[in-house]
């Protein structure tokens, strides 16, 4: 299994169960997330208390709904960004992450990232923001969006900024 870290701060932010769609010249990633439905499982053994003179206590439900990808990575939303917040933020992780590349990456990294930027402000007013569950200050951020007509949330990462790690 392969997990992807956060190259800046070391949170695992995906995995390789979850299929990627490389978009914007393999500068982001595309994964389709999935609301599941998590906790308490009702399973009928086919016993039924009030017909056998036994009350029927029911379940104490503790099912809830959440997203599969930000589940399992416990991912920590974040507060919206505004244009300006999110040229900043840019600007800030192009500059950490950087030195991290090795140097032909670092060169395909500059060539393509501004094309990525505009295409995530393009979606911004649509965007959730996610990072990994350290909530470092320079954490890669996850972008979150819905699909026109989808009920099922994509997520968003800069594959550049993941560090792939065997497991």
């Amino acid at each position: 299994m392969l997990v992807y870290q956060d190259m800046l701060t070391g949170d695992e932010l995906l995995s390789d169960s979850f299929p990627y769609k490389e978009i914007e010249n393999g500068m982001l990633w595309e994964v389709e997330g999935k609301w599941v439905v998590k906790g308490a499982i009702n399973v009928d053994i086919g016993a039924n208390p009030s017909a056998e003179g036994g009350e029927d206590e029911g379940v104490d439900d503790q099912a809830v709904k959440v997203v599969d990808i930000v589940d399992t990575f416990r991912l920590q939303e974040q507060p919206a960004f505004d244009k300006k917040q999110f040229v900043s933020y840019m600007k800030k992780y192009i500059k950490l992450l950087t030195p991290k590349l090795e140097p032909e990456k670092q060169e395909l990294f500059k060539k393509h990232i501004e094309g990525a930027t505009k295409y995530l402000l393009s979606k911004l007013s649509d965007l959730q923001f996610f990072v990994g569950e350290s909530m470092h200050d320079d954490s890669t951020v996850v972008f979150a969006y819905y699909k026109e007509g989808a009920t099922d949330p994509t997520f968003i990462y800069i594959a550049y900024g993941l560090k792939e790690i065997k497991c």
